[in-house]
């Protein structure tokens, strides 16, 4: 009897030995049609552990010990498959099947209604560029981005060659652009510095055009662009990059992440460097400004524990612009930030933060060696966000925010500065009817202490129904935008030409977006069709003043905007994938109006693309193109009231791009911009600024695939 008891007690020994190992799990990975996805990769849920198939889909997964695991399997192209293994179990068997998702739609976006969503279940319409878009059309800043990808987007000049931005009718001071959901100091000529907006850590961009302001507050009446910035995802990472171009074009970047315990950081440095030219036909300008910039970002996340985090970001940028030969312009920025989310539970969460930025301008005279500081915006800001799910279907979110804004310009009388505090509060509920069915209402009232009217609601209504394959979407949103302390207190002779008084009794802008659309979406096809309607009303612009001999901001009127979206998509598993966009907009002038506006009435963007992937090599080859149609318009003359008509040429610009992906470690892209050599008759303010065409070169390392073992 005592050799039984024996014999059980080493055997049970020996079982639960063998079951606090390590464990092996193997398996397939397969598509719809039983097929192998060659390299695709298993991966456990919540933890640094994987492995990539071989070119046969097969697997073999080591599991550290013998606890529960969730299992996720992905390949691009398809919808993520999920299984679990269960605790105590050995030399585990699992095959994983795959469904095909070409148009990844499983994105997850927050920009339209606060409320982390499906990219297929927002109600709003939104774009989403991906990392691979970003990738893709090698872009240095937000404007090189976006201009290739949304067809309603132009950059373009205004006076001493500042960048601004028309998006379908509206110009800068009428988009809002968030980073993280969190606003932006600094403006030039009612614009942001667009340079700030660099592409280094991005993770995704979103974007919702139309009045926004019930949710994110002044600036949104014509749409919303937010950043998403990206974390470590390795437990140590550092790449390395460098790009050349015509003109002396260069940029060259580090990014340095890591994954320590309940730490994630990541580290961004960019430098970039492109020399003035000369335009080779006449124009409104003949040379065209060089500039370099120093980007340095910071992001660090810290878990206190698996309900609270901390997040924080610390930023210097530096733009010097080669204006003038004995002056150059200079731009600094400061930025920091504090964010706390705390999860009460899975159903209920709260977000606080703070946001620091500080924006200076400033004037460097070479030949005495000063800098002539003329300009500061600094922001102080803090928001609160709170979320509860009562169930699978109703969200509740509410929160606020409280602004100071300070600025400083040489463009008030006297160098003077001015103050204005504004504070909002928000509420949405977000109900999911029926599987089908989803509906979200909000409103938002703003209070600002400066300008003739202090406060203002906002409402917003959106609703989506599925039908099979098809997406049917509608809302309604009211939008306003407070005048800024420059239109308010400006007091500037611009160019030495004219005056531009500000005005203190200014009303806000106010708006009435409606927008309906159709969305067609089946694994490798997807057909996207909206209008809208958007009536803009007490308008801010510069008039004639004939007493003053100068302009005034003032309250122009209403303006109405409309127009159409159309986007066609297609991808294949054979690598072939190709889309085009389309948009018209039409501003209706009313009889007393006179149309001054560079909205160009057609647009599209264009994409097609095939792309291989091989053990140890993989290449996409793309050919992406824009095209913008002419418009005639009316320029004011700046010395009466008198304007001039002109017509703004169409034009059309195309880019080759040949991305290379060695070893995993090392991505090399040609490109060939402007390929067909397209080169302005004459420069106008909104011609592109190319010269003809040009070559691009980038190489991009990431050094620790290098010391990663292969599986």
């Amino acid at each position: 009897m005592q050799r039984t008891y024996l014999f059980l007690f080493f055997t049970l020994l020996l079982t639960c030995g063998a079951q606090a190992g390590p464990r092996k799990v193997s398996g397939q990975i397969l598509d719809d049609n039983k097929e192998p996805l060659a390299y695709a990769t298993v991966s456990v849920k919540g933890k640094l552990i994987g492995c990539a198939a071989n070119e046969k889909g097969e697997f073999v997964l080591t599991l550290p010990d013998n606890k529960a695991y969730e299992l996720v399997a992905e390949f691009m192209g398809y919808q993520k498959d999920t299984k679990t293994v269960q605790a105590g179990t050995n030399a585990v068997k699992l095959d994983f099947i795959l469904k095909e998702d070409m148009m990844n739609i499983n994105e997850v976006v927050v920009t339209g209604t606060r409320t982390p969503k499906l990219l297929k279940d927002v109600p709003i319409v939104t774009r989403v560029l991906t990392i691979e878009d970003i990738k893709r059309t090698d872009a240095t800043h937000i404007g090189d981005l976006l201009q290739q990808q949304l067809p309603g987007i132009e950059f373009s000049f205004s006076m001493n060659q500042q960048v601004n931005i028309n998006m379908q009718g509206f110009g800068g001071n009428a988009v809002l652009f968030l980073i993280d959901g969190e606003r932006l100091a600094g403006e030039t000529l009612d614009n942001i510095d667009y340079s700030r907006l660099n592409m280094d850590n991005v993770e995704r961009i979103e974007i919702v055009k139309g009045a926004a302001s019930s949710l994110y507050g002044s600036n949104a009446v014509g749409g919303v662009v937010n950043i998403i910035t990206k974390g470590a995802s390795e437990p140590w990472s550092l790449n390395l990059n460098t790009h050349i171009g015509n003109h002396n074009e260069q940029r060259h970047g580090v990014s340095a992440g890591f994954i320590s315990g309940k730490f994630n950081s990541m580290t961004d440095i960019q430098h970039t460097n492109i020399d003035s030219y000369t335009i080779p036909q006449p124009g409104d300008y003949s040379t065209v400004a060089g500039n370099y910039t120093w980007n340095f970002k910071e992001r660090l996340v810290y878990n206190l524990s698996d309900r609270l985090k901390l997040t924080g970001k610390a930023g210097y940028y530096f733009r010097q612009r080669n204006a003038q030969p004995e002056q150059k312009d200079r731009y600094r920025d400061f930025s920091g930030s504090l964010k706390m989310n705390y999860a009460f539970s899975d159903k209920e969460n709260l977000e606080v933060g703070y946001i620091f930025d500080q924006y200076d301008k400033s004037n460097f005279l070479s030949a005495q060696g000063i800098d002539v500081q003329n300009y500061r915006n600094v922001q102080h800001s803090g928001r609160a966000l709170y979320s509860r799910s009562f169930n699978k279907d109703i969200t509740f979110t509410a929160g606020g925010d409280f602004l100071r804004d300070y600025l400083l310009s040489y463009q008030f009388q006297g160098d003077k500065d001015h103050v204005q505090y504004s504070a909002d509060a928000f509420a949405q509920l977000d109900y999911n009817i029926t599987p089908e069915f989803n509906i979200i209402g909000g409103i938002r009232a703003d209070y600002y202490s400066l300008g003739q009217t202090h406060w203002s609601v906002s409402p917003k209504f959106s609703m989506m129904y599925k039908l099979r394959n098809c997406s049917l979407r509608g809302s309604y949103s009211g939008g306003f935008r407070a005048p800024t302390l420059k239109e308010m207190y400006m007091n500037f002779y611009m160019g030495n030409i004219f005056m531009i008084y500000g005005n203190p009794d200014l009303k806000p802008e106010t708006s009435h977006n409606f927008t309906l659309s159709a969305e067609y979406i089946k694994s490798r096809y997807n057909i996207t069709v909206s209008g809208f309607y958007n009536l803009l009303n007490n308008r801010i612009e510069t008039i004639w003043n004939q007493a003053k001999n100068g302009r005034d901001y003032t309250n122009t009127g209403r303006i109405d905007i409309s127009g159409v979206d159309a986007s066609v998509a297609v991808k294949y598993p054979c690598g072939i994938g190709a889309n085009m966009s389309y948009t018209y907009t039409h501003e209706f002038m009313r009889a007393n109006q006179v149309k001054t506006t560079t909205t160009r009435p057609h647009a599209l963007t264009a994409n097609v693309d095939y792309g291989k992937q091989f053990k140890n090599y993989g290449f996409t080859v793309g050919l992406n193109g824009r095209y913008k149609s002419s418009i005639t318009t009316n320029e004011a003359d700046n010395t009466d009231s008198s304007y001039t008509e002109v017509t703004y040429p169409a034009y059309s610009i195309w880019k080759l791009t040949l991305t290379q992906k060695i070893y995993k470690a090392f991505s090399l892209t040609l490109a060939v911009d402007n390929l067909f050599d397209y080169v302005p008759e004459y420069y106008y303010s909104n011609s592109p600024t190319t010269t003809g065409r040009c070559f691009l070169g980038t190489l991009s390392v990431s050094v620790e695939q290098l010391f990663k073992k292969k599986k």
